[in-house]
């Protein structure tokens, strides 16, 4: 076979693997990189919203597990994973 053709043949096929990496492959890369230093990022007294809505003030952090001040006298630990986003005041 040609070389010419062979690129021919292929070469929408590799335009649509250029136009998935661009449009979700990258971006979605992005995402996790930020939500990573996000988490890590975490300290005590830094206010929060979990993946489920629940919010809270961070009281400890050991480390995959976090302790929650949700309410009057009300502490839960959730995982690091579980949080959505911290809360600028």
């Amino acid at each position: 076979m040609d070389m010419n053709l062979i690129l021919r043949q292929f070469a929408p096929l590799i335009f649509l693997f250029i136009i998935f990496y661009f449009l979700l492959i990258r971006p979605q890369q992005k995402r996790e990189k930020e939500r990573k230093e996000m988490l890590n990022a975490l300290g005590e007294g830094d206010q929060i919203v979990t993946v489920g809505g629940i919010f809270g003030k961070i009281l400890d952090i050991k480390e995959d597990v976090v302790t929650l001040d949700v309410g009057d006298k009300v502490k839960i630990k959730v995982t690091k994973s579980a949080i959505g986003n911290v809360i600028k005041n």
